[in-house]
C-alpha cells in the first residue's frame, strides 16, 4: 500500500539471524512491526535488548541493525513494514523503542490491528490521497503503539488514534446493523469508548449513527428483495433489522421512490 507493506505470515522459524554482512548486501533499512498471532513465543534480540512476544503482543525491529530471532515449528504473525525515512520523519527518536515488547492489552495496538484488517479485507486503495491518508494513520498508530514521545506523538494521537477509532466504529456498525438492539451506547461499550465520543466521531462524517444504521438496513433489504423472490417482504424487513413492517415500508419508499414489492 504505497510505500508500506501489510503482510500475514506463517511458517517454521527455529533460528533466524540478520548480520552486518546481510545489511551491507541488501541495503534494507526499513522497520518491521511484528504482531504475534499464534500461541508460540517469538523471542529475539536487537539493539542490546532481548524480547519475547506471545499471542497478541508485538515488537518493533529494524533491518538496519543486526537481529536474532527464535520461533518454533508453527508460527503465525502479521507484519507492518515501513521505510526508515517515513517513520523517522514522524518520530525521530523511534530507535529508542526498538525490541521493546508491546502488550496485547494496548488500545493503540488493538486499533492498529483493526485498521490493518480493514485495509486488507477491503478493495485495494488506488487514490493517492487515500493511500497517503492510510499511510499517515498507520504511521501515527505505530508511534502510539511503541510509546513514542514528544510533539510528534501528541499530533499522532489527534490524527491516527481518532481515525482508527472511527474506522472501528464504522466496522462495528457494518457488522451489527441488522441486530434490532444495536445502539451507539452498545457499540461504544464494546469498543471501550463513550457514547458521546462515538456520536462526535460520526458527526464528523456528516452521517449520524441512526442514519447510518437505517441506510445499511435499507440497502440490505433492497438487495434481498431483488435477489430472493421467494422471501416475504415482512421476513426481509425483520432480517434486515426492522421490527415494524409499516415503518420499513415508509422508509423504503422514501429512500428508493417505490414500494418494497416493486423492488422485486
Amino acid at each position: 500500500m504505497g510505500e508500506l507493506v501489510l503482510g500475514q505470515m506463517s511458517g517454521t522459524i527455529k533460528h533466524a539471524t540478520r548480520k552486518a554482512s546481510n545489511i551491507a548486501d541488501d541495503d534494507n533499512d526499513g522497520y518491521l512491526l511484528l504482531i504475534n498471532k499464534a500461541d508460540t513465543l517469538l523471542t529475539g534480540a536487537q539493539a542490546g535488548r532481548e524480547y519475547g512476544v506471545g499471542r497478541g503482543e508485538a515488537v518493533l525491529v529494524t533491518a538496519a541493525e543486526a537481529l536474532k530471532m527464535t520461533g518454533s515449528d508453527s508460527n503465525v504473525w502479521a507484519n507492518v513494514v515501513v521505510p526508515r525515512a517515513i517513520l523517522t520523519q514522524a518520530f525521530p527518536q523511534i530507535d529508542d523503542r526498538l525490541a521493546v515488547k508491546i502488550g496485547a492489552e494496548s488500545e493503540a495496538l488493538d486499533l492498529l490491528k483493526r485498521y490493518c484488517q480493514l485495509l486488507e479485507t477491503g478493495r485495494p486503495l488506488t487514490s493517492p490521497d487515500l493511500i497517503t491518508h492510510a499511510t499517515e494513520t498507520i504511521v501515527d498508530l505505530i508511534g502510539l503503539v511503541t510509546g513514542a514521545k514528544g510533539q510528534a506523538a501528541e499530533l499522532a494521537g489527534l490524527r491516527g488514534l481518532r481515525a482508527a477509532r472511527l474506522q472501528a466504529v464504522l466496522a462495528k456498525i457494518a457488522s451489527d446493523f441488522a441486530k434490532p438492539g444495536i445502539s451507539a451506547q452498545g457499540v461504544a461499550q464494546e469498543l471501550g469508548l463513550s457514547a458521546r465520543y462515538v456520536h462526535d466521531l460520526l458527526q464528523e462524517t456528516g452521517i449520524s449513527f441512526s442514519e447510518r444504521v437505517l441506510e445499511l438496513r435499507l440497502q440490505s433489504a433492497h438487495r434481498m428483495l431483488s435477489q430472493r423472490h421467494d422471501m416475504r417482504v415482512s421476513d426481509v424487513a425483520l432480517i434486515s433489522g426492522f421490527s415494524d413492517v409499516s415503518y420499513f415500508n415508509r422508509c423504503f419508499r422514501r429512500r428508493f421512490g417505490h414500494t418494497p414489492t416493486s423492488a422485486r
